[in-house]
């Protein structure tokens, strides 16, 4: 299992998600699930993915194969020329992983599942989020649906939820999503540290500020005792139960 976060605010958008993967519960392993791409300039991507690693492992390496030799068969990740499209070829090439690994075909529940988040933004558009699914399929954020999960997310969605505002600066995403984190960890041991962060800024064609915490982070411990401490504060001023 693994948790994952895009979040599309009107500043940009901010990319989070775990690293542990685990095959039982005496085999687990760091492994990160963020990929990032970029021509200054020109475009930024990044790429974070949830389910079987050898699925998800095998379509980035793909998606990289294809841009070291962008003649071959597909066109390179790089030089699609929107999002929608990069979306599109994220989708093709998860399908296609899944038909060779599982010629029956797949659904999103199988065991080889892979689904992904793809945000962005290419010169000429605006920066775009997508959630694309093993079926090869994709929806778009908007202001209906301004951020996606993958993995573990139910622990840690409410939080976003409530909080949430477009308006809000990329510093304070990052605070609100290390709170969803701090949820999940402390709810699943299947979603664990380090946790890997990416900013990227609108129209910057940049990668952004990045960081990797791990638990022993000053700042993850603040914001884990701060909001436990906040939330039992809340808990006392809330109104006595009458019976």
């Amino acid at each position: 299992m693994t948790y994952c976060v895009g979040l599309l605010v009107d500043r940009g958008l901010v990319f989070m998600s775990d690293t542990r993967t685990n095959a039982g519960i005496d085999n687990i392993s760091v492994v990160s699930k963020m990929k990032t791409w970029e021509v200054p300039g020109e475009r930024f991507l990044c790429l974070l993915s949830a389910g079987n690693l050898a699925t998800t492992q095998s379509t980035v390496s793909l998606l990289e194969e294809r841009l070291l030799a962008p003649a071959e068969r597909q066109p390179a990740i790089l030089t699609q020329p929107s999002m929608f499209q990069t979306a599109k070829l994220v989708g093709e090439t998860i399908k296609e992983v899944i038909s060779y690994t599982t010629p029956a075909g797949q659904s999103a529940d199988a065991l080889f599942s892979g689904t992904f988040i793809l945000g962005g933004q290419i010169k000429g558009g605006r920066p775009r989020l997508f959630l694309i699914y093993p079926e090869g399929n994709f929806i778009e954020a908007g202001p209906d649906n301004p951020f996606f999960q993958i993995g573990e997310h139910k622990y840690g969605r409410p939080i976003i939820i409530r909080t949430y505002d477009p308006q809000m600066s990329l510093e304070d995403c990052a605070k609100l999503l290390l709170v969803s984190f701090d949820s999940t960890i402390r709810s699943n041991l299947s979603v664990g540290a380090p946790i890997d962060m990416q900013f990227y800024e609108t129209d910057t064609m940049v990668a952004g500020y990045k960081r990797r915490f791990e638990l022993s982070d000053e700042y993850y411990q603040q914001i884990s005792g701060g909001w436990s401490d906040a939330l039992k504060d809340a808990f006392d001023c809330l109104p006595p139960f009458q019976r």
